[in-house]
């Protein structure tokens, strides 16, 4: 059998992928991995750049954002689960093409209204990478060994959402601002180069694609996230309130359309495994958190203590770079010991930073904020790890395309409502609104670290 034979047949999956072909398969998750987080980044740090050169005003600009992330949110899941249909490994394809191409798009973009199409394509193509990348390394590494390669994973992520800004502001200093799309083009193409050859196929569900349970999913999801976030931009109360009616009646008549189906688009079948489950419920609350601390702390470096936005980004960076250091030693861990207790104490340590965040001085010295956004960041890095490991090995094999796209759903959902908590926070408390976010988000991660300790009385 030739190499690629091997690594096209489906039999070895589940004993990984040959070690050099594991690693050229890991590199081109990586790239994508850290193109999607990075345009992310980039995006919302070059907001007020993209406005002004455009010349639209900040209300409109911010669909630059929203047609990313709504479309990305809508398609994860049905995306997931076509690529249990068709192969993760084709899903995984062309989400690169489309996403390395649409950048493209954004960097030729001459109009808001053009930019905004590029950024939704660019979205479903974000989807297409992020939907299936999770089950594609269940296959790519052996059972053994998964832990290690979700550590790695969540260290792209760690990474390239800490050197976001940098890199924005490096660009910006040299260049304009379609540049920041346009660098993704190189390092798209080398991805496909690399995927084409290395990604392992793997096995398919027998049963149709059902467009119309998929079109119910995507409206209710994004409908769902768009009211959260005109929530926190306060718009009109009742039309955010008749926005989530019309996801509550998408996701009744989704679920009475998939009813009794053996692998429904959203996947209570899954959901019905308590493992998975409090899996999921310790993911939603931790990203709260996060999104919670990552909102506020802005407004209170810079508002309340008085700082400069250098230094409010240069006192941010120590929780990601924490994340960085302690998800990989995290994922080697969860291989040896409990996810339970692993994440369940991570989320323990991100709870009680948050706290001792919300008790800071009157007159912190950047020490004192530093040492206790490290105690977040490695409480964060603890949890990440083992709970992604904990979500793809309580899924059948089956299955795993729906769980993999469960993982970043649940991360969107997480911090869309921190975002949204926040601006409650603000309307209640106004200027000690931050505070008050980061004592809800304290709470949200002590939440998350019950769900997760509970799994150590729970199985698949």
């Amino acid at each position: 059998m030739s190499t690629l034979e091997s690594l096209n047949d489906p039999s070895r999956a589940w004993d990984g992928l040959p070690v050099r072909q594991r690693a050229w398969a890991m590199t081109t998750i990586v790239l994508a991995i850290a193109m999607a987080t990075l345009d992310t980044a980039i995006a919302n740090t070059a907001l007020p750049t993209i406005a002004g050169d455009l010349h639209a005003s900040a209300e409109a600009s911010i669909w630059v954002i929203n047609a990313y992330q709504l479309v990305m949110v809508a398609t994860l899941l049905p995306l997931a689960a076509y690529g249990d249909i068709i192969g993760h490994r084709r899903v995984y394809i062309a989400g690169l093409i489309l996403f390395t191409f649409a950048s493209l798009g954004c960097g030729m973009a001459w109009s808001l209204t053009t930019l905004t199409v590029a950024r939704a394509v660019q979205g479903l193509g974000a989807a297409g990478i992020l939907s299936v990348n999770n089950a594609l390394i269940r296959f790519i590494y052996p059972a053994r060994q998964l832990g290690r390669a979700q550590g790695l994973n969540a260290l792209t992520v760690a990474v390239f959402f800490a050197v976001g800004p940098t890199v924005t502001s490096g660009i910006l200093f040299v260049a304009t601002w379609p540049w920041l799309f346009l660098v993704n083009i190189p390092l798209g193409l080398l991805a496909i180069a690399l995927a084409l050859p290395t990604l392992p196929s793997t096995s398919r569900a027998s049963h149709r694609f059902d467009a119309v349970a998929a079109v119910l999913l995507g409206g209710m999801l994004a409908v769902f996230i768009l009211g959260l976030g005109e929530a926190a931009h306060q718009a009109d109360p009742a039309r955010i309130f008749s926005e989530w009616i019309v996801a509550l009646i998408c996701g009744g008549l989704l679920l009475y359309r998939q009813r009794g189906h053996p692998m429904p688009l959203l996947a209570v079948d899954l959901f019905r495994r308590p493992l998975f489950a409090l899996s999921v419920a310790t993911s939603i609350c931790s990203y709260a958190a996060q999104g919670l601390a990552f909102v506020s702390l802005p407004f209170l470096f810079e508002g309340a203590l008085g700082r400069s936005a250098v230094e409010t980004g240069f006192l941010m960076t120590s929780w990601p770079i924490l994340v960085a250091i302690i998800a990989p030693f995290a994922g080697r861990l969860s291989e040896r010991h409990s996810v339970a207790f692993l994440g369940g104490g991570g989320l323990v340590g991100l709870s009680l930073g948050m706290a001792l965040l919300a008790l800071l001085p009157d007159h912190p010295t950047a020490a004192d904020i530093t040492w206790r956004m490290a105690i977040c960041g490695a409480g964060f890095g603890f949890f990440q790890s083992p709970n992604l490991k904990a979500l793809m090995a309580s899924a059948p094999a089956e299955r795993a395309g729906a769980a993999s796209g469960v993982i970043p759903t649940a991360r969107l959902l997480g911090q869309a409502t921190g975002a949204a908590l926040v601006a409650a926070c603000f309307t209640v408390a106004g200027e000690a609104g931050a505070f008050l976010a980061l004592w809800i988000g304290s709470a949200f991660a002590a939440g998350a670290s019950i769900a997760s300790f509970l799994r150590l009385y729970r199985s698949e």
